[in-house]
């Protein structure tokens, strides 16, 4: 984490929103194991921890949680997200400057605006790890909500910069960017790449599989879950099935209705029959639904990195994924899987070559098995990580 010190013990904090089940949630958990292993002290600071939703890391005891601010709203009718997210994590940053003592490095993610406050806590180096650049995946539709957006939009560039050291997730995510904080980028910051990273060793080598797809994402629209299903329903095959899994949070409307618009497709589709929804799994049942699928399909467009395929790989498992984004720099196409245009015909059709010859599945599983523990090991991002 700091040069000259990589050996020696550091108090390291980690704010983030919300520990929830999702891939940022999940680097976020991987890091604090990875650098408690190395000696360090790590200290997990969040808005939001249900321990009945939740990665089990982060009540094992391994290093501590701790929440302030989850009685903040996650929004106003619905509507001012980010305003939202802002000032619970602010909330968070101000409780941790006033009651902790300092802190040697302060790691945060996904929301830039502590940094300025984080900052004060001297002596420590701050960490920002970009995800991706939030202004791009809000939505500036209607005049009101550019309105809206300015401040937050300019506020996300200006404290980034402010960071000691800027991370992205992918080579993707370095280039969108540059190409989005044009004024950081005429300054001369430019972040470093660490992959994301799974813990390969609890995957062991599948002794059998079903003819099952398996797709996990969190149920939010922009995962396209929906171009499983059409694919899915193409095959025409009755001997397959799929199942969906992911994260899954009441409190969000957007959930609640992406699930039942998702169940709504299935029917008119005529495969309700033979999918299956799984909302919010436990690690060791993620686990269990990838040692028994044939493969996985990985339906986001532009995803940033996507962790899903590179656990999927670390289980014996091939991917189908969208040919953009974070997947071309994870997924070997005609290796460890396939890399499709988003759309039904082709993720179908990449699907039925599994079903015709399910021994292809099991040969791209264990080239992908290889591919993952060689390039994305929680070892080799821990070594990474703690340089």
């Amino acid at each position: 984490m700091a040069k000259g010190k990589a050996t020696s013990e550091l108090n390291i904090a980690i704010i983030h929103p919300d520990l929830g089940i999702g891939g940022a949630e999940r680097l976020i958990v991987d890091a604090a194991v990875e650098l408690a292993s190395h000696g360090h002290k790590v200290h997990i600071f969040a808005a939001h921890h249900d321990k009945n939703r939740c990665f089990e890391e982060t009540i094992s005891g391994t290093f501590p949680v701790t929440v302030y601010g989850s009685f903040l709203p996650r929004h106003v009718f619905y509507r001012l997200h980010a305003l939202c997210a802002y000032l619970r994590c602010l909330f968070v940053a101000f409780c941790m400057l006033f009651w902790w003592p300092s802190f040697d490095v302060i790691i945060a993610d996904q929301v830039s605006v502590v940094i300025p406050i984080l900052k004060l806590k001297r002596p420590a180096k701050i960490v920002f790890y970009c995800h991706f650049p939030d202004l791009l995946l809000a939505q500036h539709t209607t005049f009101l909500r550019k309105l809206y957006r300015i401040p937050i939009d300019y506020v996300e560039e200006v404290t980034t910069g402010m960071a000691d050291l800027i991370l992205v997730n992918s080579n993707f995510t370095a280039s969108t960017f540059a190409n989005t904080f044009i004024h950081l980028n005429a300054k001369g910051i430019r972040p470093a790449v660490l992959y994301p990273a799974v813990n390969v060793d609890q995957f062991k080598e599948p002794s059998s599989f079903k003819l099952n797809f398996l797709s996990i994402n969190r149920f939010e629209r922009k995962k396209n879950i929906e171009l499983a299903i059409s694919a899915f329903a193409m095959l025409h095959s009755p001997e397959a099935s799929l199942t969906i899994a992911g994260g899954f949070d009441i409190r969000l409307k957007e959930n609640v209705e992406y699930l039942e618009e998702l169940k709504a497709l299935a029917e008119r589709e005529g495969v309700s029959n033979r999918i299956r929804f799984i909302t919010s799994c436990s690690t060791t049942e993620r686990n269990a639904l990838l040692s028994e699928c044939l493969c996985v399909i990985y339906t986001p467009k532009d995803e940033h990195f996507g962790i899903v395929p590179v656990e999927a790989m670390a289980a014996y498992k091939p991917v189908i994924a969208c040919n953009s984004g974070g997947p071309l720099e994870s997924v070997k196409n005609d290796e460890t899987g396939f890399l499709c245009d988003p759309i039904p015909e082709e993720f179908s059709s990449a699907m039925a070559k599994f079903i015709k010859d399910p021994k292809e599945a099991e040969r791209m599983g264990r080239e992908a098995r290889k591919h993952a523990v060689d390039s994305f090991s929680t070892h080799t991002f821990g070594q990474s990580l703690n340089i």
